[in-house]
């Protein structure tokens, strides 16, 4: 699971980029955090799916 800080702080970019535009930096940062989310997602979903037993 992702931190609750490294959470906060993509919602922090994304209030942000409502207001004004991002920084190069603060666009890479965001970039990657909402790639580390996806990934840790999309793990996540892929071990629900596999416990999953379909029954007759």
């Amino acid at each position: 699971m992702l931190s609750k800080e490294k959470i906060e702080r993509i919602n922090a970019l994304a209030r942000l980029a409502k207001t004004r535009e991002l920084s190069v930096d603060e666009k890479k940062e965001q970039e990657s955090l909402r790639k580390e989310y996806i990934a840790v997602f999309r793990k996540s979903f892929s071990k629900q799916l596999d416990a999953i037993e379909i029954v007759d």
